[in-house]
């Protein structure tokens, strides 16, 4: 018995001193890294005061600390920032849908600003510029080396003001230049309208107003079409959507689910995990839909996209998304500014990460590029001619005159399509294929 308690205690202290073996090593570890950022601070000092008492130039030291905060934050990916009070009074304003500039989403790329999307009807889509259009310079002056707060600050000015930007397209040998005349911003977050029988729900942002104005509009233009029997389907048109607000997305998900996981987050810790689920209420009453995305649809956009996707509630067209599968917070700091810091990452309802690979249509439709030369050799072809044109040619007997007036009426509305396919062939092919489905549906 002596024996089992003594064999008892020494295992109890050959564990205890094992366990001494394995922790020491790693609170020592933990105190060198300590000791080193401690270190590091210290230099970090140490430069601080060196520039503001030896640099040739007085310099602001504000802006120097600024500058310093920035560069910490922007290290980490192209989408952690410090916002100064400035700035962070003008992305409040861009989440409210009104504010001052051209109207282009843009990113760091290799050190270059890259757009992310015009936004409708702003200056800059009116003057042409595209999604995936790389800015090297503003008025003359180069964006390499500036930081992307630093570059968008030169973009800005007053309302009304002109401002040249150097683009550089692909496809195209040569930068080009394009003068843009800055103005106010006031976003329509969801513009709807009706193609024959299909309603189209053009999103352009995600802000405060985007839900409401989806579910108002969608009332709307279902009214119009004298009931939700006469609708064919829905087209969702998130091309050029550079995303926003995350709740927006969730509520905009929801608006066409009814039950399932709509997102998930995955923070740095798994507790800081979070699920948001669709409630029971789909607004289209289960109608076909048909979601259009493109290289300028990011971060909300694709969280709406490959929700639907996933559920098989609707058939994504276009190109692949811009592949923003990261989520955003932005804390307030003392003196009224913040920073953008990345906190998460999105996955859509089944587990996969968009990061960096975008949502895959399930259907690829490129949206040709218009040749110049091409309306001029439209303009020289002749009219074709049919036999109603010869002269004397037989009328058709068999058909009676209400019977005609139909057909006049469908060759109208094909003709209608078949100018839209010259005008946005993405949106032509989203409603020929809601036109197909309810046709195999067997509901006219």
């Amino acid at each position: 018995m002596k024996k089992f308690i003594f064999a008892a205690i020494a295992g109890t202290f050959a564990g205890v001193i094992a366990t001494t073996q394995v922790t020491g090593p790693l609170l020592a570890q933990e105190a060198q890294q300590q000791s080193d950022v401690y270190e590091q601070l210290d230099l970090f000092g140490d430069i601080f005061e060196r520039i503001r008492s030896q640099y040739v130039e007085d310099v602001d030291e504000g802006e120097l600390i600024e500058a310093a905060i920035n560069g910490m934050l922007t290290s980490l990916d192209p989408h952690s920032s410090f916002l100064p009070p400035a700035d962070f009074d003008d992305m409040r304003e861009q989440t409210r849908g009104e504010f001052g500039g051209l109207g282009i989403e843009v990113t760091q790329e290799e050190g270059f600003v890259k757009v992310v999307s015009p936004m409708d009807g702003t200056p800059a889509d009116v003057a042409g510029m595209e999604a995936g259009d790389f800015i090297t310079h503003v008025d003359g002056e180069s964006l390499l080396g500036l930081t992307l707060n630093e570059a968008v600050e030169l973009m800005r000015g007053p309302v009304g003001s002109e401002t040249v930007i150097t683009v550089v397209r692909e496809g195209v040998d040569e930068p080009f230049d394009v003068s843009i005349i800055r103005d106010t911003i006031q976003l329509t977050a969801v513009r709807t309208r009706t193609e024959g029988s299909t309603v189209v729900l053009r999103v352009t942002t995600f802000n405060d107003q985007t839900y409401d104005n989806l579910s108002e509009g969608l009332a709307k233009s279902v009214e119009e079409l004298g009931g939700i029997e006469n609708v064919n389907g829905f087209v969702l048109d998130l091309r050029n959507n550079p995303g926003g607000l995350l709740n927006q997305a969730i509520a905009v998900s929801d608006a066409f689910l009814n039950a399932g996981e709509i997102v998930s987050t995955r923070g740095r810790a798994p507790e800081d995990g979070e699920r948001w689920n669709a409630r029971d209420g789909d607004l289209t009453e289960g109608l076909p839909i048909v979601v259009l995305i493109n290289g300028g649809s990011a971060s909300a956009s694709e969280i709406v996209a490959g929700a639907l996707q996933d559920h098989r509630r609707a058939i994504v067209v276009g190109t692949r998304s811009f592949g923003k599968g990261s989520v955003q917070t932005i804390m307030p700091l003392r003196g009224d500014g913040a920073m953008r810091l990345t906190t998460a990452r999105y996955y859509t309802p089944s587990g996969r990460s968009i990061q960096a690979l975008g949502v895959s249509p399930d259907i690829v439709v490129e949206q040709p590029r218009r040749d110049p030369n091409a309306e001029a050799e439209e303009e020289t072809q002749g009219f074709s001619r049919t036999e109603a044109d010869l002269r004397g040619s037989l009328d058709n007997d068999s058909i009676s005159e209400d019977e005609r007036r139909l057909l006049e009426e469908e060759r109208a509305r094909v003709e209608e399509a078949a100018q839209l396919r010259e005008e946005d062939y993405q949106l032509a092919y989203a409603i020929d294929l809601l036109t197909g489905l309810r046709a195999l549906s067997g509901n006219d």
